[in-house]
């Protein structure tokens, strides 16, 4: 079954203007009328115009109004659809696992090690392409921020709106994000999966090691980004905050990347560990390395193939224009007396 639509259906407010088009011609030859019954006799002022046409400003007026509609429909591209065509996408699934734990405020890398971390994954979103993407939260607890999806666009405003508050219990939790992330892949899909952690290493509440070790029992790569400097760095309180989280002795809090436990957590998960600087990140590099990954069939998706039919709008549009300067505003001296547009005295 055919199905019709218009590509660009907002171009169709356009022909509101033909009504307008049409009360200000009917109010120019009112006008007309009035001033020629001032002039003089109407009988009298025929005779000495015997050129001049009612009857053809009025078609004329009618064929460039039904011009100026086809061509308002034809740049509302009309389409008939008749084709159903299915597209099949080939891709990988990927969980991002990020630290939102207060030690990400640090600021050994700038700005700090959470937002240089979202900036990161922000762009990794604009290389992806027919991959499925999902992100997950963790310090103390680990939560799903955004289901797996190929929703490029919602990712972005899912990450935007992370910030160290948004996980109410405080600590790293690695290993939970890890079994969780393994959780969030789709059910049915039987192809490439992996997770890429990031986070700074300071993990107090799980065991981390023996999640990837799981995961890569279950063909799963587990990937690791070490955020920030092996000197370390305070924890502010707060984002701009000049004063930093003390200890119970009141000495300042140093939060250091530990390298060996996210060393350990990639060996593990058959992935590969890579340390953020201030120069980049090590998503890119990541990416590569995701690029390899043999891609599967996620999904099709069906659709209709769409002819366009606007040419036959522009084509009679033009037809038109053409009828229009053939036909003259006065009659012709030798066709007056053909009354083609009916009485024209």
């Amino acid at each position: 079954m055919e199905s019709f639509r218009f590509a660009h259906s907002e171009y169709l407010y356009l022909l509101l203007l033909i009504p307008v088009f049409v009360v200000l011609f009917i109010l120019s030859r009112v006008n007309r009328h009035r001033l020629l019954r001032k002039f003089g006799d109407h009988s009298l002022i025929t005779q000495l115009m015997p050129s001049v046409s009612n009857g053809r400003p009025i078609l004329k007026f009618s064929i460039w109004i039904a011009a100026i509609g086809l061509l308002i429909i034809a740049l509302a591209q009309p389409q008939f659809g008749s084709k159903l065509l299915t597209s099949k996408r080939k891709g990988i699934e990927l969980m991002i696992a990020l630290d939102v734990s207060n030690s990400m405020m640090a600021e050994d890398i700038k700005p700090n090690r959470l937002e240089r971390a979202k900036r990161a994954i922000a762009k990794l979103t604009e290389r992806l392409r027919d991959d499925k993407l999902g992100l997950i939260v963790f310090a103390g607890q680990a939560y799903v921020q955004l289901p797996i999806t190929t929703d490029y666009v919602s990712a972005k405003l899912f990450l935007d709106a992370i910030n160290t508050g948004i996980v109410p219990v405080q600590g790293t939790a690695i290993g939970s994000a890890i079994q969780l992330a393994m959780k969030s892949f789709t059910p049915t899909f039987n192809g490439s999966k992996a997770v890429i952690v990031i986070t700074d290493g300071e993990n107090h509440e799980d065991d981390a090691v023996g999640a990837a070790k799981q995961a890569q029992e279950k063909k799963v790569i587990v990937h690791t980004i070490g955020m920030g400097l092996p000197q370390g760095a305070p924890i502010p309180i707060g984002e701009g905050n000049k004063d930093f989280m003390k200890d119970k002795d009141n000495n300042v809090v140093v939060t250091k990347l530990d390298e060996n436990m996210l060393m350990q957590i990639a060996t593990a998960g058959g992935g590969t560990y890579i340390r953020a600087n201030n120069a980049e990140v090590g998503l890119n590099n990541l990416f590569n390395e995701i690029e390899k990954m043999e891609k599967s069939e996620l999904n099709s998706r069906d659709y209709s193939e769409y002819d366009d039919q606007f040419p036959l709008f522009l084509v009679l549009a033009f037809i038109l224009i053409l009828i229009d300067f053939l036909i003259l505003d006065r009659r012709n001296k030798w066709l007056r007396n053909f009354r083609l547009f009916g009485n024209q005295k």
